[in-house]
């Protein structure tokens, strides 16, 4: 009689194909999850954006002007660690400092709010390549969302 032996253990070729199916596998959900990440604090962002706008317009109606800098009214840093920044359009002459589209219009005539992004980096055209992450606040605050869709 013969006898029948039957496998037991997964041979070598079999834990190596599990090991790379499981590898990409992990490459591809680690890359949406840091995508989804990524979105959510634009989502953040935004949200801050539009309560800091609340604290300002509250501010205006008890005090009757615009403020000066957010000092004072216990703003969080962005999702990036960053301080939002602020600038009242008052306090400035000419167009230096204030944020300009691609036609070099300024974003806002009373003030500007934006947060500089991932890259913590800004500068005054949103055309340019450090600007296109910001989230920013344009129209007087028609719109909030990525500088890059503005």
């Amino acid at each position: 009689m013969k006898k029948m032996y039957y496998q037991q253990a997964f041979t070598l070729i079999e834990l190596m194909l599990t090991l790379i199916i499981l590898a990409i596998l992990a490459s591809v959900s680690y890359g949406a999850y840091q995508s989804f990440i990524e979105q959510a604090k634009i989502g953040t962002a935004i949200g801050d954006i539009a309560k800091i706008e609340v604290l300002i317009e509250r501010e205006i109606t008890n005090s009757g002007v615009l403020p000066l800098n957010l000092n004072g009214m216990n703003i969080p840093n962005d999702p990036w660690g960053n301080p939002y920044q602020f600038l009242n359009m008052s306090t400035v002459r000419g167009n230096g400092q204030k944020r300009k589209d691609r036609n070099l219009v300024p974003l806002n005539t009373d003030y500007d709010l934006y947060s500089s992004g991932p890259d913590g980096r800004s500068v005054s055209p949103l055309t340019a390549r450090s600007s296109r992450d910001d989230i920013i606040r344009a129209n007087n605050g028609g719109f909030i969302g990525k500088a890059e869709d503005y």
